[in-house]
């Protein structure tokens, strides 16, 4: 193996992104191979109360080992003390804080893919543990990084600046991660790359088939998310501009999200400084707890530590 090359190890083989990295990372042959890196070790784990982790664990770390050569490893310590860096992919958050205080101490970068935490106690505790041990963190949804929408972002295309936002996109309910913390913070990732943090309140209108919420900005912008488990299922985002909208459909994008993703993450093992600041991430995760609580009371939540209100 070239010397340059990171050992990366991998916790949580519940998800379908595990052996999708694995691949993208050890076989130069797939089209959107990411090179610098090697899945190397990994550790199974699994929820036993959450039938999409533990009934995975199986079929996943079969594929990893047998086609990508990845040893398992009998601990969450051995994985840390072996690989140069870590993907926590772990697909249930409420033990993300449990397992990044077994690796936090080994200083060595960590990916934690989504959802980050499903509370801002855990989101907090485990930046509070990063910043400890000096541990390079990252932690996002993967359609934050969609080539489209970062590009829309950024057009300087004379139509003023991002005066709001409205993004949507399927959003099936899990009991063990509570509302929106299962697939609305793909929409909320999406929100915030195009608003940036500074959110103040949220509101939420909630039915069987739809959620909505409705989140007020500093500044007096207003950005939605809309989730879906009933009719479109894509993707997509409305770009609001002082002299104009546009709209980004996500799956247009000709790279795969997850590939951008993958190709920010391994950057950031290689430089040790993420691309996104923790504490956005944090944000996040307040919008979609107060999201939550907003859906149950049908009031409007305020963000509880939001960067608006820390730096107001």
């Amino acid at each position: 193996m070239d010397s340059k090359t990171l050992n990366i190890g991998m916790i949580g083989l519940d998800t379908s992104h595990a052996p999708l990295f694995a691949e993208m990372l050890n076989d130069p042959a797939h089209p959107h191979h990411v090179p610098g890196a090697r899945v190397t070790v990994a550790f199974p784990g699994g929820s036993p109360d959450f039938p999409l982790s533990i009934d995975r664990v199986a079929g996943f770390t079969a594929k990893i080992e047998g086609d990508f050569g990845v040893r398992m490893a009998g601990s969450i310590g051995e994985v840390a003390e072996e690989a140069d860096a870590i993907l926590l992919l772990t697909v249930d958050g409420r033990i993300h804080a449990e397992q990044f205080a077994a690796v936090a101490p080994y200083g060595k970068p960590v990916f934690i893919d989504k959802p980050f935490a499903v509370s801002s106690r855990d989101a907090r505790a485990i930046a509070d543990l990063a910043r400890e041990h000096r541990v390079p963190l990252m932690s996002c949804s993967s359609v934050r990084w969609a080539e489209n929408l970062d590009a829309a972002v950024r057009a300087n295309d004379g139509q003023g600046r991002i005066i709001g936002a409205d993004c949507c996109g399927p959003m099936e309910l899990q009991p063990t991660q509570p509302g929106f913390f299962w697939y609305g913070i793909h929409m909320a990732d999406m929100l915030y790359r195009c608003m940036g943090p500074g959110c103040t309140e949220v509101r939420v209108t909630a039915n069987e088939d739809h959620d909505l919420a409705v989140g007020v900005w500093a500044d007096g912008r207003i950005g939605t998310i809309r989730g879906n488990r009933k009719g479109n299922r894509r993707f997509g985002a409305l770009l609001h501009r002082e002299q104009g909208t546009g709209y980004v459909d996500i799956y247009a994008a000709q790279k795969p999200y997850f590939a951008s993703m993958l190709e920010e993450v391994v950057r950031m093992f290689q430089t040790k400084t993420p691309p996104l600041d923790i504490e956005e991430t944090i944000e996040v995760i307040a919008f979609l707890e107060a999201a939550n609580e907003s859906r149950a009371t049908g009031k409007s939540v305020p963000l509880r530590g939001s960067f608006a209100k820390r730096n107001g």
